[in-house]
């Protein structure tokens, strides 16, 4: 079954660094473009990074110079690297990516299971 794993979220004080993962699992033939978003308790989701399936990147716009995402399509994998933190980016991250399995010609979007990142002051 395919699916996107993530890892690497925790607890941090502010001012710290922190980097997420998310690897694609299962019969993958070719990852596309993947992005990560986060929610926040009464918040909607809300873009942090992305990248095309063509390299471009793409910032939310309260992260920007602080957040640097990265894939390996090789690996099927893609990382999240946040500095800087502050207590307002804590909130639940999800990576989301374009995936087509093997044997499919037909890509579809997967969403990870999310991953708690909390910043203390």
């Amino acid at each position: 079954q395919v699916r996107l794993v993530e890892s690497g979220g925790g607890l941090v004080q502010a001012g710290g660094s922190l980097g997420l993962s998310c690897a694609a699992s299962g019969s993958v033939f070719r990852l596309g473009a993947m992005g990560w978003y986060r929610q926040a308790p009464g918040k909607e989701r809300e873009l942090v990074a992305q990248m095309t399936s063509i390299g471009s990147t793409d910032y939310g716009d309260s992260v920007k110079g602080r957040v640097t995402i990265s894939v390996d399509k090789v690996e099927k994998t893609g990382w999240l690297q946040m500095n800087g933190l502050k207590p307002e980016d804590t909130a639940v991250y999800y990576c989301n990516a374009v995936l087509t399995p093997v044997g499919s010609e037909i890509p579809n979007v997967y969403w990870g299971q999310g991953t708690q990142v909390t910043v203390s002051s």
